[in-house]
């Protein structure tokens, strides 16, 4: 651990994304930017992580994923005591399917624009430890 007087580790993010190539992508724009981020692969993984480790600063949510599927998986971490009100920015291919019920806090079409996901994830993570 940093001792330096106003030292802030890096904010972790969760970042839960199926397609190797995309969570790639995202752990490497997340890294530029100063964040941590932690990648799991499937909806079941990502609420096994939750159950294993602190909450994150935010979640970065595919829409579709193996297993469970995002709006699934936003409404389980909802649920959870610790994880409940950690923000949630889901990345789909539609709003059609809606995210009002799960309450993600923001959506972002794919693709993506990376500049886009960078600020909505700096204004999500912003009061967040």
């Amino acid at each position: 651990m940093d001792t330096r007087a106003g030292y802030r580790p890096p904010r972790r993010i969760t970042v839960v994304e199926d397609d190797e190539n995309i969570a790639g992508l995202l752990a490497f724009l997340l890294e530029r930017e100063g964040f941590a981020p932690e990648v799991v692969g499937d909806g079941r993984a990502a609420l096994e992580h939750a159950a294993r480790h602190e909450p994150a600063s935010a979640v970065v949510l595919d829409q579709l994923l193996p297993c469970r599927n995002g709006l699934s998986v936003a409404t389980a971490l909802r649920a959870d005591p610790r994880w409940g009100e950690v923000p949630i920015l889901l990345l789909g291919a539609t709003r059609s399917i809606g995210g009002g019920a799960a309450r993600v806090d923001a959506w972002l079409e794919k693709p993506f624009d990376p500049g886009a996901l960078i600020t909505e994830l700096k204004r999500l993570a912003k009061d967040r430890p």
